[in-house]
């Protein structure tokens, strides 16, 4: 059995592949292709899910260093309202890009060109905005224990499972010409 650790950055390696994914297929132009609308809808589920999970682990840390720091000074203010700045920005450009899945399950490759515009935003904002960040991270590594950890990455076997179900839906759905991705 793998440990949390192992199960943490297994998930986020998986996260990072379908975002890259989803950029390649951004990048090459789906052009109407309609065999890009299972596919963008995978990886949007995908993502959906775990940025869903990913969300609620970086509130809890936040909440967690607010509970156990001794004392609140600038600098330990200035990295938590940054954490909370980033997780505004993430809901909010998630709520666009997955109003924008939305639209390509209803509408399909006639929804292609605005989905993938949407993507390519809420990608961009990802890559540069979230991550490990080292304020957060740093007071996280002082301050948590083992449990603290488990705890704040709350990972059950069932959300693994369909962590794991749902990306092996993305590697099926890659288009031919995106299938040199498949890992």
């Amino acid at each position: 059995m793998p440990t949390l650790q192992e199960r943490i950055a297994n998930e986020r390696r998986r996260m990072r592949t379908v975002r890259q994914h989803m950029a390649a297929g951004i990048e090459q132009k789906s052009s109407g292709d309609a065999t890009f609308v299972p596919f963008y809808i995978a990886a949007a589920d995908y993502i959906d899910a775990a940025m869903g999970r990913l969300h609620i682990q970086d509130v809890r840390m936040g909440d967690m260093i607010r509970e156990k720091v001794e004392t609140m000074d600038g600098s330990i203010e200035q990295a938590l309202g940054e954490l909370d700045e980033r997780l505004r920005g993430a809901d909010h450009h998630l709520k666009l890009f997955l109003a924008a899945r939305d639209e390509l399950k209803a509408k399909g490759a006639e929804a292609l060109e605005h989905f993938e515009s949407a993507a390519k935003t809420y990608s961009d904002f990802i890559a540069s905005n979230m991550g490990h960040h080292g304020g957060t991270t740093d007071l996280s590594a002082k301050l948590f224990d083992l449990s603290d950890w488990e705890y704040m990455a709350a990972i059950t076997d069932e959300e693994m499972q369909r962590e794991q179900e749902l990306y092996a839906q993305v590697e099926a759905a890659l288009p031919d010409n995106l299938k040199h991705l498949a890992g």
